[in-house]
């Protein structure tokens, strides 16, 4: 089978690694060369073409580019080849392709803050939801589509483009607003700036995006974003007045509420902290603690001290794991929080 990636960036380079993996055949056109280059000397693209129309025998499609330029080769694109995207917004994307025969839009839920080829991985999309829009959609092309997504390691979620570009407002697009917004108010401050710590390098994380991307996606799916910031902001309009109130018990079920919530995102799990020193070998005896005892690490993050001195480690496992865990990192001489 025979592809062609128009996009070579994070995204696109992924993709084209993991269809290699299942013995695709991938080429790719990237307007930027480095962007081009940088896939093929990963791996990701068995070859180049000069232009779209260099890979007329392809049997696959893939718009990996910002939602504006796919939109744009869309408007220009003439073929009966089964042709998708990975925009994160569908409505203008499914209109913009409403005259081909085999499309079906799509949205891998999978990414990370580095931009570009050389961050690309086969592996990216392992475990994670894609979006496959319904809007016209050939049942054939439909299924297609799907058992591509799933041979990638991906779940296909079938959605409206109305539907897609409605959630992702509120589980993608506003957070990104709110990220930037937040690190932009505290970026004026440098006192604070400096005792940022791993709660708000947490919540901010995602403000490391690249600009351009998401310019293109909040201006396209502006009337979503735009209604969510509006309600978002007389929600923080209520905290505010509950705050302001001095209303404890508001405050108390406004917090409850969000934790109970925040629960039902992830299988439960039992979180370990161990203190890192500042000097070298220390997740390798970290890694010799895991070998020891046998878990099944779920998640791990490390917070770093903002001036050096180490840093604390977060290993989450499956509970009742936790123990057997503690006495094997007690036995690496170790100390732990709490």
């Amino acid at each position: 089978m025979d592809a062609l990636i128009v996009g070579t960036g994070l995204i696109g380079a992924s993709i084209g690694a993991a269809l290699r993996r299942q013995g695709w055949s991938v080429v790719g056109w990237d307007p930027a060369e480095e962007a081009l280059a940088g896939a093929f000397e990963i791996g990701a693209l068995n070859g180049t073409v000069a232009s779209i129309e260099e890979a007329d025998g392809a049997d696959l499609i893939v718009l990996a580019a910002p939602v504006g330029a796919i939109i744009a080769t869309l408007g220009s694109l003439a073929t009966d080849v089964l042709v998708t995207d990975v925009a994160g917004v569908k409505t203008t994307v499914v209109k913009a392709a409403a005259h081909l025969s085999h499309f079906v839009g799509g949205h891998p839920m999978a990414g990370r803050e580095s931009s570009g080829p050389g961050a690309a991985n086969a592996a990216m999309f392992e475990g994670a939801s894609w979006i496959l829009t319904t809007d016209g959609v050939d049942p054939a092309d439909m299924e297609r589509m799907e058992a591509l997504v799933e041979s990638m390691g991906a779940t296909p979620v079938r959605m409206s483009a109305a539907d897609h570009d409605a959630a992702v407002a509120a589980v993608s697009h506003v957070p990104q607003v709110l990220a930037s917004s937040l690190v932009n108010m505290v970026g004026a401050n440098s006192d604070a700036l400096a005792l940022a710590a791993g709660g708000f390098r947490d919540v901010t994380r995602i403000a490391l995006s690249e600009p351009a991307w998401w310019t293109d996606i909040l201006t396209e799916n502006r009337e979503e974003v735009t209604s969510l910031i509006r309600a978002l902001s007389a929600d923080l309009g209520a905290w505010a007045d509950r705050i302001d109130a001095g209303d404890r018990e508001g405050v108390a079920a406004g917090l409850g509420s969000a934790r109970s919530t925040r629960r039902r995102l992830a299988p439960p799990v039992a979180a370990v902290q161990v203190l890192l020193e500042d000097r070298p070998g220390e997740i390798a005896r970290v890694g010799h603690a895991l070998a020891e005892a046998s878990v099944d690490v779920r998640d791990l993050q490390l917070r770093h001290a903002t001036r050096g001195g180490g840093g604390v480690l977060t290993l989450s496992v499956p509970p009742g794991q936790e123990e057997a865990l503690v006495e094997a990192l007690r036995a690496e001489g170790f100390r732990l929080v709490g």
